[in-house]
């Protein structure tokens, strides 16, 4: 993965100054304008109420979105973060509000997202006593953050939030906790301005790059007959999408991305051959065991890109680019390991490469996408039965928006079929959770997603199960208007869990069958118009009429109850095995 760029901030005192007291409560807001912070999403409680009591004096520096529940707060600041590159920030009181965060924050670090939650705590002097609202949210967190720490004295925030920041937003981006306890919020103290962290002792973000790897790993790129490029969010993070291109390009390889890749390379590019992973594209995959040199760029080799470890890619060397050294040999054996930021090592590796022309590899892809096309793509995209699939959906939303839009999902059968079918020409589109699979992220996201780029249309695509889990984030828009275009796929159903059970367990279908409310009434009884259709001459219509209303929207889609997503690479099984049907 690798380093976001820094974004500008109002210029901020570095050296001593003349003693101004501040409050540790107006120090915390004081180091986020520092930090370029604009947007705040948080819930207030009693153990911050200092910081909220501030924050009223800083309405007009600072936005803060009040949401329904503290999830859906670390949710729309994981949006927020991946489309507009910032780093997302988070309040939450104390005991059930940090805890409401930990989902948030092991979704953020698994997907590697720039998040600084600020939390409430009880008076130092009660921690240890099982106070009101006490939980040890350190220990908690540990595992899910970059880092956590507990501020008990005013004087130490400054210093603190700056190491936050600097640790959040550089190497592999990932979420950080501070935690503040009152008395520190409320305390008096000599405020010598906001100094920027640059440097944590023992904290390497940035390695530096040894040349000698980057040229291995050319000289193998060089020889290759069948080279093979698996990128992934990296790309994204390091803000190096021209870098890649230029090395791709030049190279001539055949790119695949990772479900967090997808946008970092616009869809319709002539080397661009799908998507990898379980419910990827079969090109991909069958040719993952076929290449003779596999090229991974900021990606982790998750299991559901893999597969089977011990039937992955053996016959090929394997080239590594990543900016964290623990994902180096972690689940695959590499040849050549480059490790440093993307933006920094595919320049050197540019240079280096010959430009070819694999004309006759990529035609073998070619001919494998048209067996995936006639077997499955075609049957999805334009069915001839009476229900709508959610292919064609997708396949008229990419017509409607011209690929332009951001697209958030929630987690099952729909994300898959949205990040398979959907274009994108824009990097920083396709915001959704990959590694911990949590579903109720999609509406959250989407509010964030949409204060990261208020300038684009966000779309979020979701499952009628997933929606159920944070659909009180609908009062989020009502209050606030974020002009989300909310489309739902209502299939009956907990969809990918179906699916499985009748691939794997003889069809027993055990509690997926999901009722869910009127979407749209419950829409409305938030202020948002909606409407519902269920018959394919009414959608293109309505899909329009979704993208055109000038604020929040939501369209229900009724979609086939028990229609499945191929291909699909079965658990236990490896990527050369792949499933068209």
């Amino acid at each position: 993965m690798s380093t976001l760029e820094k974004t500008e901030s109002k210029e901020c005192t570095k050296q001593p100054q003349p003693l101004n007291q501040l409050t540790g409560s107006q120090a915390v807001l004081e180091a986020l304008l520092c930090e370029g912070v604009d947007t705040v999403f948080g819930y207030p409680g009693g153990a911050i109420m200092p910081i909220y009591d501030a924050l009223y004096d800083y309405n007009e520096k600072l936005t803060h979105i009040l949401v329904r529940h503290e999830q859906g707060g670390i949710h729309a600041a994981q949006g927020f973060a991946r489309t507009s590159g910032r780093t997302g920030v988070v309040f939450a009181t104390s005991g059930p509000g940090a805890t409401n965060l930990v989902t948030g924050l092991a979704d953020a670090m698994i997907d590697s997202n720039p998040i600084v939650c600020i939390t409430g705590q009880v008076f130092a002097s009660l921690l240890g006593t099982d106070a009101f609202q006490e939980t040890d949210v350190i220990n908690i967190t540990a595992p899910v953050t970059k880092w956590s720490y507990q501020v008990t004295e005013a004087s130490e925030i400054p210093t603190a939030i700056a190491k936050a920041f600097h640790i959040a937003s550089t190497g592999r981006p990932g979420p950080v906790l501070i935690d503040i306890t009152k008395n520190a919020q409320m305390e008096l103290f000599d405020y010598l301005g906001y100094e920027k962290c640059t440097h944590i002792r023992s904290y390497r973000p940035s390695p530096i790059v040894r040349k000698e790897y980057v040229q291995e790993a050319a000289a193998l790129i060089n020889s290759a007959q069948k080279p093979f490029i698996l990128f992934g969010q990296g790309i994204i993070l390091g803000r190096a999408e021209q870098e890649f291109k230029a090395f791709l390009e030049k190279s001539g390889i055949p790119a695949a991305a990772t479900v967090m890749g997808l946008s970092a390379l616009e869809t319709d590019h002539p080397q661009h051959v799908g998507m990898l992973g379980m419910h990827g594209n079969y090109a991909p995959n069958v040719m993952t065991n076929e290449c003779d040199v596999l090229i991974a760029i900021g990606m982790r080799f998750d299991d559901r890109v893999t597969g089977r470890l011990d039937k992955y890619a053996k016959q090929a060397k394997v080239v590594h680019l990543d900016i964290d050294p623990a994902e180096i040999d972690k689940n695959v054996q590499t040849t050549v390991a480059v490790w440093g930021d993307c933006k920094e090592t595919l320049p050197q590796l540019t240079e280096l490469i010959d430009k070819k022309d694999h004309t006759d590899w990529l035609a073998q892809f070619r001919t494998l996408e048209k067996e995936e096309i006639k077997e499955v793509i075609q049957n999805e995209l334009h069915p001839t039965g009476d229900v709508l699939t959610m292919g064609e959906v997708i396949n008229l939303l990419n017509e409607l928006t011209e690929g332009n839009a951001i697209i958030t999902t929630d987690v099952g059968q729909h994300q898959m079929v949205a990040c398979r079918y959907s274009k994108f020409k824009q990097s920083k589109s396709n915001v959704t959770s990959g590694g911990l699979g949590t579903m109720g992220f999609g509406l959250p996201a989407a509010i964030g997603a949409w204060y990261g780029a208020p300038h684009r249309d966000v779309i979020a695509i979701i499952g009628d199960g997933g929606f159920q889990m944070t659909l009180q984030e609908l009062g989020t828009i009502m209050q606030f208007g974020a002009k989300v275009k909310i489309l739902i796929l209502n299939n009956q159903f907990l969809g990918m869990v179906r699916q499985w059970q009748q691939l794997f367990n003889e069809k027993r279908y055990s509690f997926v069958n999901i009722t869910s409310p009127d979407f749209v009434a419950l829409a409305k009884s938030y202020y948002i118009d909606g409407q519902k259709v269920s018959e394919r001459d009414q959608l293109k219509t309505a899909l329009k009429t979704m993208l055109d209303h000038d604020s929040a929207y939501l369209l229900e889609v009724m979609v086939g109850k028990e229609n499945n997503v191929f291909p699909m690479v079965a658990q236990g099984t490896s990527v050369s095995e792949i499933r068209l049907k």
